[in-house]
């Protein structure tokens, strides 16, 4: 699997969580792709997570947190930061 570098989503620092990737970046841990997603596009990125959130969260005969725990499973198989 090939990794696609984009220098302006990978450069963006604002939307909601710019204050979050700054720190993340400054004491070298890893910023999760989404993050930087929604830094460049967080107009686009607020639809985004209102879907995220009432999938994890509305009524559902599994619970939110083992919905969280099959995110977290289904990330760290794609190698990805949860």
């Amino acid at each position: 699997m090939h990794t696609v570098f984009l220098p302006a989503v990978a450069e963006a620092n604002g939307g909601p969580l710019g204050a979050a990737m700054q720190q993340l970046k400054a004491s070298g841990l890893p910023v999760p792709g989404m993050m930087n997603l929604t830094a460049f596009k967080p107009d686009q990125a607020k639809l985004l997570m209102s879907f995220v959130q009432a999938v994890m969260r509305a009524p559902s005969p599994l619970s939110p947190g083992f919905r969280e725990l099959i995110a977290a499973f289904v990330s760290r198989r794609n190698a990805c930061v949860f």
